[in-house]
């Protein structure tokens, strides 16, 4: 996962998952030493006398197809990578759990993080599908490739679909690892969130 240091306003606690008191919480997203699987209708299982509450985001991965929208998803939930890339031929669900502790009162809650990938292709033929993906969403991730130009200067046109939703958007620039095929210069990023004000998070190829 790409490093992101927390902001000054930052609710959480961000290094709390080196701490002692978090092993038990993150014990039940792992299985093997490797995080679970998590269905629609699972959840961590956690014992009697612990209350966690649970939070629930909807977020949907935007952008053109072979961005990395799919291996990004993966590596966010703990997932094999798929060694191939094929096109998302319609929605694709899924749900990633992950412990958090609150500065300010030191409660623990489950957030849940249930991500939607669409196939670029798929929304251009369904007219049905970009409005199942904006129903109730809370982030929206705008991905890019560093090695694919035409996949940053799109931006542009994926924000305004946006615009007047009360969502948090958030940019990833996928592939960043790929010195000798970059595509992208850093005076380009740098200029774009000058322009739409919007942070850009920077992973490798394999959503790392």
């Amino acid at each position: 996962m790409a490093h992101v240091s927390p902001s000054s306003g930052s609710i959480i606690v961000a290094d709390w998952h080196r701490c002692k008191d978090s092993k038990e919480y993150f014990s039940k997203i792992l299985h093997k030493k490797r995080r679970k699987n998590f269905g629609l209708l699972e959840s961590p299982v956690m014992p009697p006398h612990v209350a966690v509450d649970t939070v629930h985001y909807k977020i949907f991965l935007s952008g053109k197809s072979g961005v990395g929208k799919t291996a990004l998803a993966a590596r966010l939930a703990g997932l094999n990578i798929p060694n191939m890339h094929y096109e998302t031929t319609g929605i694709e669900t899924t749900v990633v759990y992950w412990p958090v502790k609150l500065r300010e009162n030191g409660r623990v809650l489950f957030f849940r993080l249930q991500l939607w990938d669409c196939g670029e292709n798929a929304l251009r033929r369904f007219d049905h599908l970009l409005p199942a993906c904006k129903e109730q969403v809370d982030a929206v991730l705008f991905l890019f490739s560093f090695t694919d130009r035409t996949s940053f200067d799109d931006l542009s046109n994926q924000i305004v679909k946006w615009t007047g939703a009360p969502v948090v958007k958030l940019v990833v620039g996928t592939k960043f690892d790929l010195f000798m095929h970059c595509d992208v210069a850093e005076r380009d990023v740098r200029n774009f969130q000058e322009t739409w004000s919007v942070p850009v998070l920077r992973v490798g190829g394999g959503g790392q």
